[in-house]
C-alpha cells in the first residue's frame, strides 16, 4: 500500500527546520505484515526529544529512515500467526521489543533486553524483514521497530499492547515513551513511597511525567528544576512544593540549604551532562541519583569515587522507567482514567505531517512539552 510520512532523508542539519527540511514529507511504499506483525493505522504520535536527538544526529542511524517511536494506533490488518489482537483493537506502541528468554526478560527486565538492539542498529524489525520502500525502490529504514511518523505502520506483535478503546488515542500515545519513562522512574525505579522527598531535574515532557507521578505516589516535598521559568510555574501549579531555576549558578547550594543537605532521591530527565551534575550535586548522603534522560552517545559523566563510597550514594540509570510494558502500561492507563494522572495536561497542541519540522523547531526551542503527530488528519 502506499502512504504519506516524513522521511528523515539527513542528520544533523541546522535549524530552524522549517527552512533545512531535514524530514521530506512523501508517499513510500508500505508491504503488508509478515508472520509475526501487525499493520496499525497510527492515530497520533508524539514528538519526542529522542527524535529530536536522531535529527541532530545524537543518536546516528541508517538513511533514509522514519523516526517515530511514541505513538498509539488501530490494527487494520494481522500477519500469520498473530494472536492476542483483532482488527480494530486499540494499540499502544512499544519502542523495545523484547525476546522473552533472555536472563533480562525472564528476570521481569524487558525493558534492557538486548535482542532488538542490532535490528535497531540496522534499521530492520527485529525479524530482520524491511517493510518500507520510497516509490523508486530504495528501502526505507524503520526507527526502533516502529516508524511512527507516518500514516500506517507494520510492526511486530510484541512491540504492542492493547488498550480499552475508550481511551482518547491522542492521550495514549503518550504513554508508550514520555508516561512510561518519566512515571516509571518514580514508581519502578525509584519505588517512592508517600510521604518520601524527591526533586525532579529538567520538566520535558519525561520530567512533567515523573512530577505527576511522584504526586499520585503521595511524595510529601517535590523539588522542581528547570531552565525555563515557564515549565516551573506550570510545575507549581501541577503540584510542586518547590521550584529553582537551574540557570542560575547558586542553584545547586540553594536546593541543598532548602533541603537541609540534599535529596534521597533526585530524578534527572533532561538527558544532559550539566543536568546529570546538578541532579547528583543536589543529592542527599544515602541518596540516589536517578538519570531516564539519553544524552549523547559519547557524552561521559565523572564523579568523586571517594565520595560515592564515604556518603554511600548510588547512581542508577532507568530505561523505559525500568517498566514491564505490558504490566505496566494498564496500571499507568488506570492511574489516568481515575484522574491520578493527569498526563492530557503536557500536550502542547498537534501537527500534520506537512508540519512535523517546524515542530522540532518548537521543540528545539524548549517552549513546549509535548506535541501530538495527527498524521490522518
Amino acid at each position: 500500500m502506499r502512504m504519506k510520512a516524513a522521511v528523515l532523508q539527513a542528520q544533523g542539519l541546522p535549524r530552524p527546520y522549517a527552512e533545512t527540511r531535514p524530514m521530506s514529507i512523501e508517499e513510500v511504499e508500505l508491504a503488508p505484515p509478515g508472520p509475526g506483525e501487525v499493520l496499525i493505522e497510527i492515530a497520533a504520535a508524539g514528538l519526542c526529544h529522542s527524535d529530536l536527538s536522531t535529527i541532530e544526529n545524537q543518536r546516528p542511524r541508517p538513511l533514509p529512515i522514519i523516526i517515530g517511536h511514541e505513538g498509539a494506533g488501530i490494527v487494520r490488518a494481522l500477519g500469520e500467526g498473530v494472536t492476542g489482537l483483532a482488527e480494530g483493537d486499540h494499540v499502544v506502541a512499544l519502542f523495545v521489543t523484547s525476546c522473552g528468554d533472555c536472563r533480562y526478560c525472564v528476570r521481569g527486565r524487558p525493558n534492557i533486553c538486548a535482542a532488538s538492539f542490532d535490528t535497531r542498529a540496522k534499521g530492520t524489525l527485529m525479524s530482520g524483514a524491511r517493510r518500507l520502500k520510497r516509490l523508486n525502490g530504495e528501502v526505507v529504514n524503520h526507527n526502533s521497530g516502529l516508524s511512527l511518523f507516518a500514516q500506517f505502520a507494520v510492526v511486530m506483535r510484541d512491540s504492542l499492547v492493547k488498550i480499552e478503546k475508550d481511551i482518547p488515542l491522542e492521550d495514549a500515545a503518550l504513554f508508550g515513551c514520555a508516561v512510561m519513562t518519566g512515571a516509571g522512574a518514580i514508581f519502578n525505579t525509584a519505588r517512592l513511597r508517600p510521604g518520601e522527598e524527591v526533586a525532579v531535574v529538567g520538566l520535558g515532557g519525561v520530567g512533567m511525567n515523573a512530577l505527576l507521578a511522584a504526586v499520585a505516589a503521595g511524595a510529601s516535598r517535590i523539588i522542581a528544576v528547570d531552565t525555563s521559568q515557564a515549565k516551573l510555574d506550570l510545575a507549581r501549579e501541577w503540584g510542586a512544593t518547590d521550584c529553582f531555576l537551574a540557570g542560575n549558578a547558586d542553584c545547586a547550594a540553594a536546593v541543598r540549604e532548602a533541603t537541609a543537605g540534599g535529596l534521597d532521591t533526585v530524578i534527572e530527565t533532561a538527558g544532559t551532562i550539566p543536568a546529570l551534575e546538578l541532579a547528583y550535586a543536589i543529592t542527599a548522603r544515602g541518596g540516589s541519583t536517578i538519570s531516564a534522560g539519553l544524552p549523547n552517545v559519547a557524552a561521559k559523566f565523572s564523579y568523586l569515587h571517594a565520595s560515592l563510597v564515604s556518603e554511600e550514594r548510588s547512581i542508577r540509570g532507568s530505561y523505559m522507567g525500568s517498566c514491564v510494558p505490558q504490566r505496566d502500561i494498564p496500571l499507568l492507563l488506570n492511574l489516568y482514567r481515575r484522574g491520578k494522572l493527569p498526563v492530557q495536561r503536557l500536550k502542547s497542541g498537534f501537527v500534520s505531517l506537512d508540519e512535523i519540522n517546524e515542530g522540532f523547531d518548537r521543540l528545539s526551542e524548549g517552549t513546549v512539552l509535548r506535541q501530538i503527530l495527527r498524521p490522518n488528519g
